[in-house]
Parts: C-alpha cells; structure tokens; sequence
C-alpha cells in the first residue's frame, strides 16, 4: 500500500517461478493509467540508476540452460608502469579508450559519437590480457562486463545489460577461439556477428566501448572489414623489443632480491631475443627457484641462477614449454624450421584495415 503525491494505491511485485524466465512483474493498481504509466517509468529510472551493477567489474558466464550469471570481480591493481610496451602503443590504447572518456560531454556537442571498438592483437603470451586489465581498471564509474571461453556466447545478453547500465565496457577475450562457433544448435549466429549486430543495435550517442583481444586477427579481418566502423581501431601488441625485455625484467624482479650487473642483463636481453612477456615471468621464477634450491646459502639471485635458468628454457628438448610460454606460436613469424636459436623472423604488421588503424609495433 503506498500513499504519496500521486494518492493511495497499491503496488504488486512478483518474484519469478520455479521453470519460468527469471523476472520480476510489477503492478499497479488505483490510479489512473496515465499516472500508473508514470510510476512505473519513475520506478523504471530508479531500477536502473541503482542498479547494484552499475560501475562494477562484472564476470559473465553461462549458466546451465543458457541462462546468464554475473560475478562481481576483483582486477589486480594494474598501473601505467606495470604496463611494458612502446610508448607511442599505449598511447595509442589510452586515446582509444581513456580519452573519450575524459572528453565525453565536449565530444558529444560537437556531434561526434562516443560508442567504440578497440582490437589488441598480437601473438599469445605478449600482454593483451595485461593491457586490458589496466584500461578496465582505470574506467571508474564505468559498468565492466568481461567475457571470455563458452560465456562470449552471452555478448547479446551483456550488451543489453551495458546499454541499460552506460557507460559501459563490453571485455571480448580471445574472441577468435569462437568467432565462428555454431555449437548451440543448427542456425546458430557465429559470437563474430552477434558482437557486431550488438554494436549495430546500440545508439551512436551511448557511451560503450567493445575491446576484443585476439591471437588471430587474421581470422577476423574478413567479417569486421565487412562491417567497417564497428570496431575503429586495432593495435598490435607484440613481442617485447629489447627495451622492454630489460623493462620486464625489472618489472617481474619486483620483490626478489637480484643481484645482477649491467653486463648480466644485457646477455639475458640478448639471449631472449623473440621471446615473450610470459617467458621472461617464467625465467625470473625459475632463477628464483634455483636459488631457494642452494638452501642457507640464498641469499639473492646472482646470474649464475639466471643463466641455469635460461639454459633449461632453451635446451632443445624445452620445446613444448617455450610453445606454451607463447614463444613461436605466431603463424605469421613462424619461419621454416624456425624457433629459438634460429634467425630471428623478419615480424610482419598486419594491414591496416579499420579506420584509424595501423601499425603499433615497436
């Protein structure tokens, strides 16, 4: 029973049934229809205003029957300095995403559109996921749905959420990996062509951005150049120069007391060259190890513990290891017979195919 400005009624609210969509009815009786009608769209407002979503970094997978559930998630406290690529790169990413926020209002009076698609690709193990995780973090005050696996198939359920609840960022990790998947049945729509008809189906004005990582943007290069303006820019995110070796080393060497000389961390610079982020994160680890092996004797990590570590990581019968590290697995710098020890491959860009795209390589 509710007594306000518009007078006495009364407001039904059902829960949902057992074998029955999970919704929630509401009714209104005692008022005119036309003062219903506004009661409910106040209620409407409310609903989505304070929503316990919105701004919440939120995980979304598939439930059992196709439903879809939302996690609240925890990002790793990600800064600008633990982010390891070309200056003029990350740049590039914090235009894309950051600074159309920051420029929302101005953007929006002189006619421009705020709604957005940034693809960072690059082969495995190079930092995309990384990249990401600092972009979301810094989008306070934005809703954060981040899919990946078997829940990319719910990017029409998320986008419906994101549009009620922007600003918004819609994560799509390694999209590739079921771009053209029709497991759910005879007919169904690729989650390619379900993330652009979600992108089609949002208002210029809306404050949404769609990042997607990718290994393979080869693979995805046809169905988003035939939808041009989806997604507007691509940024390569590739493997670690020598700069960021070094820096990598010293961002990963946090906390561990190394005792390398100058001469030391140009070999390992040297020796790794064509490896990945991730490689490097596991050489730290292994010298690490190696030198809590010594017993009492451990004190730090010299550079007889890295270079034991290296070796093992690029002794021939490590093969499968460095593959799993990420290291070789691009096909386009696959070389015949090529991987660590072999000349390094001359690393081709990908074309530039999206409006404001191009190369971003170091």
């Amino acid at each position: 029973m509710v007594s306000d400005e518009h007078g006495r009624y009364v407001v039904l609210i059902s829960g949902p049934m057992e074998q029955h969509e999970p919704t929630i009815s509401v009714e209104i009786a005692g008022l005119p229809v036309e003062v219903a009608q506004a009661v409910h769209a106040e209620l409407d407002e409310l609903r989505s205003r304070l929503n316990v979503y919105r701004g919440q970094v939120l995980d979304v997978s598939l439930m059992p029957g196709g439903g879809v559930a939302l996690t609240f998630g925890d990002l790793p406290a990600t800064t600008r300095d633990d982010v390891v690529l070309p200056e003029h790169v990350l740049q590039r990413v914090e235009r894309h995403a950051l600074a159309v926020a920051g420029h929302r209002d101005a953007l929006l009076k002189a006619g421009q559109h705020l709604k957005r698609g940034l693809l960072l690709f690059g082969p495995p193990g190079t930092g995309k996921t990384h990249t990401m995780r600092y972009l979301v973090g810094r989008m306070d005050g934005y809703t954060r749905l981040i899919l990946s696996g078997r829940a990319l198939h719910a990017i029409g359920s998320a986008s419906e959420l994101a549009r009620d609840l922007e600003p918004a960022v819609i994560v799509l990790e390694d999209v590739d990996l079921v771009a053209g998947d029709r497991s759910f049945g005879f007919g169904a729509t690729p989650v390619l062509f379900e993330l652009l008809n979600a992108m089609d189906g949002a208002a210029a004005d809306a404050d949404l951005l769609f990042v997607l990582t990718t290994n393979r943007a080869d693979l995805l290069e046809p169905a988003l150049a035939a939808r041009p303006g989806r997604v507007d820019v691509a940024v390569e995110i590739d493997l670690p120069d020598a700069d960021a070796r070094r820096r990598l080393l010293a961002l990963y060497g946090r906390g561990v007391q190394l005792q390398l000389t100058e001469h030391d961390l140009d070999e390992i610079v040297a020796r790794t060259d064509g490896v990945t982020a991730s490689f490097l994160k596991e050489l730290l680890r292994r010298a690490v190890l190696a030198a809590l092996e010594q017993g009492d004797a451990y004190t730090a990590v010299t550079s007889n513990h890295t270079t034991a570590a290296l070796d093992d990581l690029l002794h021939t019968n490590q093969q499968l290891t460095r593959s799993l590290l990420g290291v070789g697995n691009n096909p386009e710098d696959l070389p015949a017979g090529g991987g660590i020890g072999s000349p390094p491959p001359q690393r081709g860009r990908a074309r530039a195919w999206f409006s404001g795209a191009g190369s971003a390589g170091p």
